[in-house]
């Protein structure tokens, strides 16, 4: 059922893109928003009572009721499963933003690519050149595909029913939006939601960049994850960019030019300058990876079947 659930997701994403922003983050945000105005007093427990209440009672709903619906007609729970899975993972929730960018770099427009990669990262691009745009953009994508379609797909497949991908859609979405705003400058309130995502995402990291390996450049994938990947802002996010990075054979990271100035970051991956080409090699490495997961999810599927 899983293996089924994924195949339709996937195919229904290419022919009908689900208006992530508007119809899922921007509700959720809201709901945070109204959670936060009444809970936060400014201590870690409130943190802890706000993340209950925003990610546990979806999660179980979604638990419960596909084991309800699967006692009614086990099709039912398939068509729910397809439904939760549309609303919290997918492909086109960045690769609009990545397509258009990779055009207009394609076509030598400049500028519309730096509108672009500021209009996706939400702040200023105006300074950067080819190269810069085409680095950020493989960046962006590599962290974007783990975040909505991996490791979404391995929790949907680790916990029963669809409860895993929420619980992970949910626990990543609050955990992003309170870093990017602290609760009221407040850093006590934001640290559970943040500490509880370190925890759900530390073995789909690893997952990631590993498949990131196996269907790339496996040598320089897993140097470059082991001693890369530490000295990046973020280091788990790091395991992923850096393998990325070494499994394409492309420098990511280092020093880029933003509206404030330099901005200073480490170097990741080995081999030549990214551009535009190799924004063409990061999609086919993403393809390859989903490829790759879907073929070991059918091969368990089937060997649990047989046995």
């Amino acid at each position: 059922m899983s293996f089924l659930s994924l195949i339709i997701v996937f195919l229904l994403e290419q022919l009908r893109p689900l208006q992530y922003q508007r119809l899922i983050a921007a509700p959720l945000k809201a709901l945070a928003d109204f959670v936060e105005s009444h809970i936060n007093a400014g201590s870690y427990r409130h943190g802890v009572m706000a993340w209950m209440i925003l990610v546990l009672p979806f999660a179980l709903l979604a638990l419960a009721l596909h084991f309800l619906l699967y006692r009614v007609n086990p099709l039912l729970a398939l068509l729910f499963n397809v439904l939760v899975l549309y609303l919290t993972m997918g492909f086109r929730q960045f690769s609009h933003h990545y397509s258009d960018i990779q055009q207009a770099l394609g076509e030598g427009e400049l500028e519309r690519a730096r509108s672009l990669l500021s209009e996706w990262r939400g702040s200023s691009c105006e300074k950067m050149g080819s190269a810069d745009i085409s680095r950020l953009s493989i960046e962006l994508a590599l962290a974007a595909s783990h975040r909505h379609v991996f490791a979404v797909l391995l929790w949907f497949v680790i916990l029963p029913g669809p409860c895993g991908a929420v619980l992970y859609r949910l626990s990543a979405l609050l955990a992003e939006y309170w870093r990017e705003r602290p609760a009221a400058g407040n850093s006590d309130f934001v640290r559970f939601s943040r500490q509880v995502f370190a925890i759900i995402d530390w073995f789909p990291v690893r997952a990631t960049a590993a498949a990131f390996a196996v269907v790339g450049d496996f040598e320089d994938a897993v140097y470059c994850w082991r001693t890369q990947a530490d000295q990046w802002t973020d280091s788990e996010l790091g395991i992923v960019l850096a393998s990325g990075a070494g499994a394409l054979g492309v420098q990511l990271g280092m020093p880029v030019l933003e509206g404030d100035g330099l901005t200073d970051r480490v170097e990741l991956g080995v081999g030549d300058p990214a551009n535009v080409d190799f924004m063409q090699s990061a999609v086919g490495l993403v393809w390859r990876a989903t490829v790759f997961w879907m073929l070991l999810l059918f091969l368990l599927g089937l060997a649990s079947l047989v046995s």
